[in-house]
């Protein structure tokens, strides 16, 4: 970076720089249209009915709502606080580790991040089965005689949850040490201090920004969340978000159904306004900015930070001097029965579902009495499955194209020029990700069923590559990071027209990266259920919808086959993606 900053501006290059609003119009043309202005409307309709407030008045006044609101709340805060005592250690255990035992963890907390919510669940419902591995690991050990209800309670939802929410957590927090001052550690064990008190009273507090954003994005998540409550909860368990979908199926419910998602909507931005206020805008998608930072450099502390300084003075520095006592091998085996536990908890369930998807029972079993590719047979030899996976290709192809066009080019805006608001700006293409699915799916029916395109695949594709745009700008910003700017810098000095430097010079470096962030909006639509279901329609066959409607009312070692062949495609994509962004970086 510091190389760039000495280099004198060129023609070619400021003309680039006056080119970001084309960069970012089209950006702004679909998310304004698509993402922006069909959320403005779901406000207005929620306004509508019988008086202004009436709607807001009765999610308020009704104890199932107002019940359901304050039940996801605090399913949503038990599931972070378990994210952040399992996954805090789960990422220094990473962090501490080397070589391809560092490799093998990362890739055990990556790969079930990208595979979806759905099948991660569905691996649940399989491995806490009255016929699953743990019940029978229960009776073989002689701890019971007939098979436990696991499922359906609320101990089952929070594990859920926090398994698929966990992978969240730990890699927002790993991506915060890599922040931390190596010097100022070594300046503390210079100082004679032991090893946990150079953690608890150096390395932990530095790394407080990061935790504080990891526990925010998974409680945000947690808020909109619905497949997992449904498949694993009983009817105490019902989640606000599960209210929007039920009340989506009464014609008579418009005004109050816009009105549950708003209330849901007001919830997370105002959980994002505080995060913000603290972290500042970059927490949502990773970025460097530590509040700690300010203070470190003489800031003077806010009137609103005089209570926190009170606080860490009178409570978090005593307890953490506390625990800076104890003997180092009490940190050393936690961190690692943590961390341990938490890879367990994440791959054993999709080991369990690849292995029945062989088994040569009509039903499922664990361990299965004998194995044979029957259930790969029926799979493909089943039209509906197999139109429903090539319709599902086709929207997630359309999608990856929009978002590669429209995300790359705002990835170049934003890298390649420098502008007021550009944080503003990052924000907003990546504030699809905050959005509680079913409130984008909601706010989405009402403007593509105008448009006629319900449950056709421009229409579907259109909806998915809202959310895929945020990763294409974020993984092709991370590419042209790794671009070394004097290249282009010195091909425009010897004349080349800013689209003879892109293509001649740019787009060779952030290949890899481009080629990334298109699988990965590809996988995203691909696995795509919410929006699915508000936007398909009921003859579009989809492979999400498909899974969905067979896990509620059959349980057959298909599910498996379909769960297996999407866990092999995300690693196969996820190993090229590393490959080709390893290659970018060198």
């Amino acid at each position: 970076m510091s190389s760039t900053a000495t280099i004198p501006p060129v023609a070619g290059i400021s003309r680039r720089g006056a080119s970001v609003l084309w960069l970012l119009l089209p950006a702004v043309i679909f998310l304004g249209t698509l993402y922006l202005f069909p959320l403005l409307d779901l406000v207005r309709l929620s306004f509508t009915g019988n008086g202004l407030l009436a709607n807001y008045g009765r999610v308020f006044a009704v104890p199932l709502y107002w019940d359901s609101l304050v039940r996801t709340l605090g399913i949503a805060v038990a599931v972070m606080a378990l994210c952040a005592v399992f996954g805090y250690p789960t990422a220094l255990l990473i962090h501490r580790c080397s070589g391809t035992a560092r490799a093998m963890l990362t890739a055990a907390i990556i790969l079930p991040y990208f595979v979806a919510v759905l099948i991660r669940t569905y691996a649940w419902m399989v491995l806490l089965g009255r016929n699953g591995p743990i019940n029978k690991l229960l009776r073989m050990m002689g701890l019971t005689e007939e098979p436990l209800d696991l499922l359906f309670n609320r101990g089952t939802v929070l594990l859920g949850m926090a398994a698929v929410l966990m992978p969240l957590m730990v890699l927002t927090i790993y991506s915060g040490f890599s922040r931390v001052d190596g010097a100022v550690l070594r300046a503390a064990r210079g100082a004679g201090a032991g090893s946990m008190a150079v953690f608890w009273r150096v390395f932990f507090p530095q790394t407080l920004p990061s935790l504080g954003a990891g526990c925010l994005l998974v409680f945000v998540s947690a808020l909109g969340f619905f497949i997992t409550p449904t498949l694993l909860g009983g009817p105490g368990d019902q989640m606000f978000a599960m209210h929007i979908t039920q009340q989506a199926d009464f014609l008579g419910s418009e005004g109050f159904l816009q009105a549950l998602a708003v209330v849901l909507l007001v919830i997370t931005l105002i959980v994002v306004g505080i995060a913000m206020r603290f972290l500042g805008l970059e927490f949502i998608w990773g970025g460097s900015r530590a509040p700690a930072q300010a203070f470190a450099q003489g800031a003077e502390p806010k009137a609103g930070r005089a209570t926190l300084q009170a606080f860490a003075d009178h409570v978090g520095w005593p307890l953490l001097r506390l625990l800076g006592a104890l003997p180092q091998w009490v940190g050393t085996a936690f961190v690692t029965v943590a961390g341990a536990l938490v890879v367990t908890v994440l791959i054993a369930p999709l080991v369990v579902v690849i292995i029945i998807s062989f088994s040569r029972a009509s039903y499922l079993t664990f361990p299965p009495p004998g194995y044979s590719f029957r259930w790969y047979t029926t799979f493909v030899n089943d039209s509906k499955w197999m139109e429903a996976f090539t319709t599902s290709v086709s929207v997630a192809a359309v999608a990856a194209v929009i978002a590669v066009v429209v995300g790359a080019m705002a990835a170049m805006a934003i890298v390649r020029s420098d502008f007021k608001g550009k944080s503003l700006v990052m924000t907003a293409l990546v504030s699809p990700l905050i959005v509680p699915p079913v409130v984008l799916g909601l706010s989405l029916y009402g403007f593509v069923l105008r448009l006629g395109m319900i449950g056709t695949v421009p229409g579907v594709a259109m909806a998915h590559a809202i959310g895929a745009i945020p990763l294409v700008v974020m993984l092709v910003a991370a590419g042209l990071q790794s671009v070394d700017r004097r290249l282009e810098l010195a091909a425009s000095v010897h004349g080349a027209s800013p689209l003879r430097v892109f293509f001649h010079v740019t787009l060779p470096g952030i290949a890899p990266g481009l080629a990334a962030a298109a699988f990965f909006a590809f996988l995203h639509s691909f696995d795509e259920l919410v929006l699915s279901m508000f936007l398909a329609g009921s003859t579009m066959p989809m492979l999400p919808l498909r899974l969905w409607a067979d896990i509620n009312y059959q349980l057959n070692p298909v599910l498996a086959v379909v769960s297996t062949l999407e866990v092999i495609l995300v690693i196969v994509g996820v190993t090229l993606a590393r490959k080709s962004l390893a290659r970018s970086r060198a």
